[in-house]
Order: C-alpha cells, then sequence, then structure tokens
C-alpha cells in the first residue's frame, strides 16, 4: 500500500482503531504470516510497509503495531527504518509496539540500545529459557521453562535502552525477547507467527489481549454487512456493473457479494476458452445459475482462443494470447450489454485479495519500486483503456481463507468454495509446448478427470492444496495389449501447502497411485506413461509452465 493511505481501506466497523493491528513490512517472507495469524485470533490487521510516510497512516489509532522481521541488518547502508515521527505516532495513539526480529533489533538500536554483529549467529529451531520472574509476553507460569522457536538472526542485541529488562534469553545465551511495560514496547529475537516455534501463538495471543487489551471483534458476518453497505452506498441505483467469472472462488463470491448487494444491475460472463477441464464448464454454470441464481452470460470462444494458440510453443507467448483474447472477448460482452441496457456499466467487480494488494507495494529494501497494479483474478493483464470501469473490490482486505468464510456466509457450495487453484490460462500451461497437438487437450482432461476423482473417492482431496495432470510432448515405447505403441506421457503432480508460496509433494500410499495408474493406462487411448513430479516449491514452481 506504501504511500496509498492505509485508512482508506479500513472498514467501517474499525473506526478509530480501537481493535486494530498494524503490521509494519520489513522484508520477512513470514509478514503475510503475521497478519493472517492475528486474524485468525480474531483481530483486524493490516500490513503497510515499514518505510511509509507517517501520512499514509493518518487517521489511524492502532492498540498494537507489529514490526516484521526482515533480510537486513540494522547497520547496512539504506538499511530500512522507522517513518519519521513514528515513535510519536505509536505514544499519541496508546498503541502497544512489537517488535519481531529486525523488527526488534531496528527499536532497541532507534531507542539508544546497542545491536552488534553476533558471534552467536542462529538460525533454525533453537530453545529459549524464559528467564524473568514476571514477564507480560509469557506470564509467570513460564519462568524458568524452555520453549522451541524458529530463530532467523545475525545480527544480535548487545545493550538494552533505558527501561527495558531480558525476559528470556536462547540456550547460547543471546537476547530472545524484552521488554518495557511503561513505554509498550515490546521484542522477539525469534519468529512466533511460524508453526516451527510452538507456542508461538499462545505469545501472541498473550500480547494481542493481556498485553494490549484488544477484543477479538473481527467477524466475517459484520466484514459482509459493511460491504454490501458499501457497494449500495457507492452504485447508484441507476448504474450497472460487469464481472468477468473465472470459475475460480474469488471471482465467484466478490460477484455473489456483489448480486447480493445491488441484484440483476449486476453482469456476469462466464468465458469457454477450450482451456477448461473436464465438463468444467457445464458444471460452474450449474453452480452459477441452480445455485448461486447469479445473472451470467456464457461466451464460446473456444476456436476463437485456441485458433491464436496454434503452434506456439513458448509459455509466456501463449500467457500473453490469452490474456489479449480475454480482452477482446470482455470488451465485446461489454459493448453488447452496453447496447441491451441502453447504458454504459460504470464499475468492474474485481476478486482481488489482500496479498496481491500488499504484493503491490514491494517491502523496502527489494529493490523494487512501488507499482500500484492489481493484478486481475485471471492474472492475464488489463482491460482496454478507453473501457474506463471503476473499480469494486470486495475481497481486498481478505485472505483465502477469509474468502472461504464469506462464501459460506453466501451459501456459495462448500463443494466449490474447496475446490483447488486453478491457473488462469486453463491447461494452456498443462499442456507443454503447442496446446493444439493432436488430441492433447482432451487426453489431459481425461486423465485429469481420472486423477482427481481417485483423490475425491479416497477422501484425500481436502487434504491436499492443488492436484492435477500434465501432458508431455514426448512419446515412449510402451506394451499395450501384446503390441508395442509409441504413446505420450503424463505426469501427475499433488501439493500441500497455506498459501501456496511454498508447497511439499504430497504422498500419496503405493495402492493407491497403482490404482490411478491402471485406470488411466486401461481407460485414457494414447497414454502409456504415467510420472509423479515429487519436487517441492521450490526448487520447482506449482505449475510446470
Amino acid at each position: 500500500m506504501g504511500s496509498t493511505a492505509a485508512a482508506s481501506v479500513l472498514p467501517v466497523s474499525a473506526g478509530s482503531g480501537e481493535n486494530l493491528v498494524l503490521i509494519l513490512d520489513y522484508g520477512s517472507q513470514y509478514t503475510h504470516l503475521i497478519t493472517r495469524r492475528v486474524r485468525q485470533l480474531g483481530v483486524l490487521s493490516l500490513c503497510v510497509s515499514g518505510t511509509a510516510p507517517l501520512a499514509s497512516l493518518e487517521g489511524l489509532r492502532p492498540r498494537a503495531v507489529i514490526l516484521s522481521g526482515g533480510p537486513h541488518s540494522v547497520h547496512a547502508p539504506g538499511a530500512p527504518a522507522f517513518p519519521e515521527g513514528f515513535l510519536g505516532f505509536a505514544a499519541a495513539a496508546g498503541a502497544h509496539v512489537l517488535g519481531v526480529c529486525y523488527g526488534m533489533q531496528l527499536l532497541v538500536q532507534s531507542l539508544g540500545g546497542a545491536v552488534v554483529s553476533g558471534e552467536r549467529q542462529e538460525y533454525g529451531k533453537m530453545d529459549v529459557e524464559v528467564t524473568a520472574a514476571s514477564s507480560a509476553l509469557y506470564g509467570q507460569a513460564e519462568t524458568g521453562k524452555r520453549q522451541t522457536v524458529w530463530m532467523s538472526h545475525g545480527d544480535e542485541v548487545v545493550r538494552l535502552p533505558e527501561g527495558f529488562e531480558v525476559v528470556a534469553r536462547s540456550v547460547q545465551g543471546a537476547v530472545a525477547a524484552i521488554e518495557n511495560r511503561e513505554n509498550r514496547f515490546y521484542g522477539l529475537q525469534y519468529h512466533p507467527e511460524v508453526t516451527h516455534s510452538a507456542q508461538g501463538m499462545e505469545t501472541l495471543r498473550r500480547f494481542l489481549f493481556d498485553v494490549c487489551g484488544i477484543k477479538a471483534d473481527w467477524k466475517m458476518q459484520d466484514v459482509l454487512d459493511e460491504e454490501i453497505k458499501t457497494i449500495q452506498s457507492t452504485v447508484g441505483p441507476d448504474e450497472h456493473v460487469i464481472c468477468a467469472l473465472s470459475g475460480g472462488v474469488d471471482s465467484t463470491v466478490a460477484a455473489t457479494l456483489v448480486h447480493k448487494a445491488i441484484g440483476d444491475r449486476l453482469h456476469c460472463v462466464f468465458v469457454d476458452n477450450g482451456l477448461l477441464r473436464y465438463k468444467e464448464g457445464e458444471r460452474v454454470m450449474t453452480t452459477f445459475e441452480s445455485d448461486l441464481h447469479l445473472p451470467v452470460t456464457c461466451v464460446d470462444a473456444s476456436e476463437q482462443f485456441l485458433s491464436k494458440l496454434k503452434g506456439v510453443e513458448d509459455p509466456e507467448k501463449k500467457r500473453k494470447i490469452i490474456g489479449r483474447e480475454f480482452i477482446a472477448v470482455f470488451d465485446d460482452f461489454a459493448h453488447k450489454l452496453e447496447q441491451k441496457i441502453g447504458k454504459r456499466p460504470e464499475y468492474l467487480v474485481q476478486g482481488t485479495l489482500y496479498p496481491d494488494v500488499i504484493e503491490s507495494c514491494p517491502p523496502p529494501g527489494s529493490g523494487r519500486t512501488h507499482s500500484h497494479t492489481i493484478k486481475s483474478h485471471h492474472n492475464v493483464g488489463g482491460l482496454p483503456k478507453d473501457m474506463k470501469l471503476k473499480l469494486i473490490e470486495p475481497l481486498k482486505l481478505l485472505f483465502k481463507d477469509e474468502v472461504r468464510k464469506l462464501g459460506g456466509i453466501l451459501n456459495v457450495p462448500d463443494s466449490f468454495l474447496k475446490r483447488h487453484p486453478f491457473p488462469g490460462p486453463g491447461l494452456a500451461v498443462r499442456v507443454l509446448g503447442d496446446v493444439t497437438q493432436g488430441n492433447a487437450l482432451e487426453v489431459l482432461r481425461q486423465v485429469d478427470e481420472i486423477f482427481v476423482q481417485s483423490i475425491k473417492d479416497a477422501g484425500l482431496y481436502d487434504k491436499i492444496w492443488q492436484a492435477f495432470a500434465v501432458f508431455l510432448p514426448v512419446q515412449t515405447v510402451g506394451v499395450q495389449g501384446d503390441q508395442r505403441t509409441h504413446s505420450n506421457a503424463v505426469v501427475l503432480r499433488a501439493i500441500t501447502s497455506e498459501d501456496g508460496m511454498t508447497a511439499d509433494w504430497y504422498y500419496f500410499e503405493h495402492a493407491f497411485l497403482v490404482d490411478v495408474v491402471n485406470k488411466i493406462c486401461n481407460n485414457v487411448r494414447g497414454i502409456n506413461r504415467v510420472c509423479q513430479d515429487i519436487t517441492s516449491k521450490p526448487p520447482a514452481t506449482v505449475e510446470w509452465e
């Protein structure tokens, strides 16, 4: 969000920020996780750049501010620091400040303490011992006890500012937690937000509720009610709104919410680009029309897309072609709608989520400039400049798990909300090379359907973040029906993840894999070899292209 006013994205119930937690981002890979962990405890949290001008926080009175970790050293030239006047802002708001890792070191140095390049660099799991007889962060019952935490620091605090005390140390003797209760300053040298810190959530809970006195009043029903009021006050009584539905959870929940607010002045379009999964168009249209009663026009543009993709092998070129054709189809829909209703639609609904908003402003020290371009839910680029549509983004404060909760309140079918993610370019990035080669798309659809249905039948679907098949542009030798064959190979991929940023491959039982491979080779003509992708992310990405 950078220099954009953070207050502009606050829901009405946040008011002056009575129970608001601000996260100042200094580049840690776990910053999003801190934001999510606070919300999991029922508290509204917002993430802003750690070096954003103080003016961007105007109007906010947070009860707590958490300073994130980061990859920097406080001694490095150009190391990110507080915005000028931050400590005065926090004091005036009566906010408690918790520094995590780099955030703790920044707090210590800014208040007159000393941070040096550590002789005891600590990375990974480490035991810390609560040393203080009485600690606000841990409670008296934890004194003398140890807990396992996740460390990641090269610098260490060697002298505390006036008024601070050490309340926990690592087994190597490094300062692990500090407090200055009188001035409402606290610090943790480790990451309480990661699962490796076994009691980290309890420490966050104590900080928010016992130390700061915050109330857990962040509820999805309140979010829904506020968004409906906002949409109704924004969209005039005679104005119309359009929405491109991808068939994914985000755009569907966004459209359902807007439809609840303004009824059939919402006009949705679902584009069949020829790159959908097995019976995908038929299934999602049934959900749109029968379950959600959304006003949706289905446009079959498969021939248009596939003709432009013929012979194209480069993944990036495929994505750009799909993006360009989608824009053309959407533009045509908008013009036809204008002729039908006699006026130009004023607004466009997008399923933008909070991670998209955060990622639009890179953290300080990343070397990237701030960009306020929010990616669309299709991830395929922008809309025609002459459309001049104003955006409605009802999910822009929410994470994926919160969108699913909101969808549940809106009566979106549970089976739909739990669907695995599907890439914007569709099967174009799962058929390696030319998607129009032979009957590759049809073969892939059949293989994918067998794989995913087998996962559902085994009761594994909800344990897996994403499962799919990939069509390889190679032929292998096989023996089928006592004859040698030269047929294609496919790859099966299934991963577990919290947010798609990192992922582990899912371990299937041997019997399951044998059954799936037999079904594929016996039922899908043209396949004689099935492989499994057992690569995590990193080093691999989720998709193959």
